[in-house]
């Protein structure tokens, strides 16, 4: 295919960072000793996906932690910290960060985001979750979370006041003029006087309005409330899906409720996670996935596989075939997933255990460059993704492979940039100004 085919969409794709690798057993099989609160090695990461002319770098957070976790989220950098250091040490990749809306406050929010924004030259994205962990509600003085439908509330009203904080400074606001002395237009500074259910904040910010006008709103949320929220606020869209018909179901949803919000559906990028495992040809892939789910803690896999299908697996025998799930309501696309998967390899309850429990529930892709390439080209053609966040299972190994072998495949279809072409994360993604809409 020729390289120049500018009318074609073009994929985005976002790095979603596990400083030790996304599949359980990826620390295991790494060449490098590395740390996830080693501020080198997240230069390295962020510099190396930067490299791969990636749309963003992304860290997911929690506000609590527990001995049962993976390494990667065990320990881990508070997100605007961590940011603000690869802010200056990065040029053009996006940088985005996980914060509650739940245990955060407006003010201090906006401010700190604009400050991000601001310190990369307008490459911030704000990650909006909502908080749902009864160890993170203890972590701040509270016994329990509030409901579903209450944290919802709240985070709509937040996005309604850092919003409007945000855009308290308009352009043009800061003059700078010697001879007349003058330095801000008081009038392009508004205070904000915001007095709702669950906040009240007078405003204005205060810190300048910054490049991006605001950063880039991602969110993450299957439930109803979850695509609500994101139909009326978010700007990317982090996804899982199992297999293409999903996708699509999804993708479509999303865009006509994002339509209904009165908002352009194209200005809401919908990108599932995936995780890759590249091979230089298919019998290195192959060994590499393998070899990750040989590593599995098997107790476990089994432990997260029953949940899924519904019902208790560790009678059945580890080395036979893997039981019938019975029908059940929600998640029977992944339960189908595993069982097809299972059908297809002809595998053991063992093996697709571990496969469970390796990838955490999102989509695994083995395969070479080209199968790579495949795959995600039908997804973006055929209405199941405006792109990928990509979860490479052992750092640095399979990031490095992904931007050896895998880019330059993408590009060779013209379906990724050969160079940024912007100097904001917004306009890197064909998104519009908050301020001209």
């Amino acid at each position: 295919m020729s390289h120049h085919t500018e009318n074609r969409r073009q994929l985005r794709l976002g790095l979603f960072v596990q400083p030790l690798g996304h599949h359980v057993s990826g620390w295991r099989l790494s060449q490098q000793q590395e740390s996830p609160t080693d501020i080198e090695w997240l230069t390295w990461i962020a510099r190396k996906a930067e490299e791969g002319k990636f749309d963003m770098f992304f860290v997911g957070d929690a506000l609590a932690t527990s001995v049962y976790r993976l390494p990667s989220t065990m320990a881990r950098f508070e997100p605007l910290t961590l940011l603000s250091a690869l802010a200056v040490n990065t040029r053009h990749i996006g940088l985005a960060a996980t914060v509650s809306t739940t245990f955060s406050d407006p003010f201090s929010l906006a401010r700190a985001f604009s400050s991000l924004d601001h310190i990369s030259h307008g490459r911030a994205a704000w990650n909006v979750v909502t908080s749902f962990s009864t160890d993170v509600a203890r972590n701040f003085s509270r016994d329990d979370m509030p409901s579903h439908a209450e944290r919802y509330a709240v985070a709509h009203e937040f996005l309604d006041v850092t919003f409007k904080l945000w855009e308290g400074w308009q352009e043009g606001a800061v003059v700078h003029d010697k001879a007349s002395g003058q330095y801000f237009v008081d009038d392009k500074i508004q205070a904000i006087n915001h007095k709702g259910h669950h906040f009240q904040v007078q405003g204005p910010l205060n810190i300048d309005r910054s490049p991006q006008g605001r950063p880039v709103i991602i969110e993450a949320g299957s439930s109803a409330d979850g695509q609500k929220l994101a139909a009326a606020t978010a700007e990317v869209v982090f996804t899982a899906a199992a297999t293409l018909e999903e996708a699509q179901s999804f993708y479509q949803a999303q865009k006509q409720q994002v339509e209904a919000a009165g908002r352009n559906p194209d200005h809401v990028l919908i990108l599932p996670g995936v995780m890759p495992i590249v091979g230089r040809t298919r019998e290195e892939a192959w060994a590499t996935w393998r070899e990750l789910n040989q590593l599995v803690d098997i107790d476990n896999g089994i432990k997260q596989l029953s949940t899924r299908f519904g019902m208790d697996l560790s009678p059945f025998p580890l080395d036979g075939p893997v039981p019938e799930a019975p029908a059940i309501e929600g998640g029977q696309s992944r339960v189908k997933l595993l069982t097809d998967l299972a059908e297809r390899e002809n595998l053991t309850l063992r093996e697709l255990a571990a496969i469970a429990a390796g990838s955490r529930g999102h989509r695994v892709l083995v395969g070479t460059a080209e199968e790579i390439a495949d795959n995600f080209q039908q997804w973006l053609e055929q209405g199941g993704a405006d792109g990928f966040n990509i979860m490479p299972a052992i750092m640095p190994e399979q990031l490095s492979l992904f931007v050896e072998l895998v880019i330059p495949e993408l590009r060779r279809r013209g379906l990724f940039r050969e160079e940024y072409q912007y100097n904001t994360l917004r306009e890197n993604l064909g998104l519009p100004d908050p301020a001209r809409g």
